[in-house]
C-alpha cells in the first residue's frame, strides 16, 4: 500500500528537531564513555533502563492475550532494525572511526530514504526531493569540513564507517515500516504500548549482542565496564532522551509526513553535534555553521513542498 503523507506543519517540524539533537547528545555521550562500557553492552543497557522505565505504564501489551503477539514477527523486526541494530552498530563504530566520519556516511540517510522508499514501497522519488537532498548534505558536509571543501579530500573510510552505513540502512527501513504498520490498533494507536512492543523484541536481539560480544567474538573491544557516576549518568541520558523520547518524537514525525521528509531532519545530527562540542569547548558557532543550517533547512523546505 502506497504511504500518502500529509502537509509539514510548525508543530511536527518540531517533533522532528527533537530527536536529532537528543541522538547528537547520543554521540557525544557515546564516545565519552567507549572506554567504560563495550558499544554493543551500552546499547543493551540503556534499552533495559528504557524498558524499566516504561514498563509501569505498558506492561499491559505484554500479557498473554495481548494483541501484539498475532504480529509478533512484525514487531520482532522493528525491534532488530530499530533496538538491536541501529545504535549498537554506532556505538560500534566509534570504536574504530573518528566523528567526522561517521557523521558524514551518516548524512547518507536522506538519499536511502529516497532509494528505499522508490524500490520497496512504491514511492515516487520526485525532482525536488533530489534537490534537497543534495543540499542538505552539502550542508552536513560544509559543518564536517569546517567550512573547508578541501579537508573532505583528507577523509578515510574504516570498518567503523561500514558499520554506520549498515546502521543507516537499517534505520531507513525501519522508518519505512513505521509508516507502513497498520496492525494492530491497540498497539499502535497508543505510543507506549508500541515502542514497548519493539523494546520487548529488541532486548532479545541487544542481549544476544552483547552475548556475543562478552564472548570475545567481535574481536573488537576488550569487554569490561567501569562502574562510576559518569557511565550511570550516561545510561540515563540514553535510555530517556535518545531512546524514550526521540523514537516517540520520531515515530509521530514519521506517520505524518512520511519517511522521506523525515529522513532529511536527521541530517541537522551533525550540525547539532558540532554545535554542542563546540560549546562543550567554550568556542562559539562559526559562520559556517550558519551556513550549514540554512542549507539543510532549505533541503527539508524544498522536498516537503507541495
Amino acid at each position: 500500500m502506497s504511504f500518502v503523507p500529509h502537509s509539514l506543519t510548525p508543530r511536527t517540524a518540531a517533533l522532528l528537531l527533537v530527536p536529532p539533537l537528543l541522538w547528537a547528545g547520543n554521540a557525544i555521550v557515546g564516545r565519552l564513555v567507549h572506554e567504560l562500557i563495550p558499544p554493543l553492552t551500552l546499547n543493551f543497557f540503556r534499552w533495559v533502563l528504557a524498558f524499566v522505565l516504561l514498563l509501569p505504564i505498558a506492561h499491559q501489551v505484554l500479557r498473554r492475550n495481548s494483541p501484539l503477539w498475532p504480529h509478533w514477527k512484525h514487531y520482532g523486526l522493528l525491534g532488530l532494525l530499530g533496538v538491536g541494530c541501529y545504535n549498537s552498530l554506532q556505538y560500534l563504530a566509534l570504536q574504530t572511526s573518528t566523528p567526522i566520519n561517521v557523521t558524514l556516511v551518516a548524512s547518507s540517510t536522506p538519499v536511502f530514504m529516497l532509494a528505499m522508499g522508490a524500490l520497496f514501497f512504491k514511492q515516487t522519488v520526485r525532482k525536488r526531493q533530489m534537490f534537497g537532498a543534495v543540499l542538505s548534505i552539502a550542508g552536513v558536509m560544509l559543518v564536517l569540513c569546517r567550512g573547508d571543501w578541501h579537508a573532505l579530500a583528507n577523509v578515510h573510510l574504516v570498518l567503523g564507517d561500514v558499520f554506520v552505513l549498515i546502521a543507516t540502512l537499517c534505520w531507513a527501513w525501519y522508518s519505512w515500516l513505521l509508516s507502513h504498520t497498520q496492525e494492530p490498533a491497540e498497539v499502535r494507536g497508543n505510543w507506549a504500548f508500541f515502542l514497548m512492543a519493539q523494546m520487548a523484541f529488541g532486548l532479545v536481539w541487544s542481549g544476544a549482542f552483547t552475548a556475543v560480544e562478552w564472548a570475545g567474538y567481535t574481536g573488537l573491544v576488550d569487554a569490561h565496564i567501569d562502574w562510576g557516576w559518569p557511565l550511570v549518568a550516561a545510561l540515563v541520558y540514553v535510555a530517556v532522551g535518545p531512546a524514550l523520547l526521540a523514537y516517540r518524537c520520531w515515530g509521530l514525525g514519521v506517520q505524518r509526513v512520511g519517511p522521506n521528509i523525515a529522513g532529511f531532519f536527521a541530517n541537522l545530527t551533525p550540525v547539532f553535534a558540532a554545535t554542542l562540542s563546540a560549546l562543550a569547548l567554550g568556542e562559539l558557532p562559526q559562520i559556517y555553521h550558519v551556513a550549514a543550517f540554512v542549507m539543510i533547512i532549505g533541503g527539508i523546505v524544498v522536498s516537503s513542498r507541495k
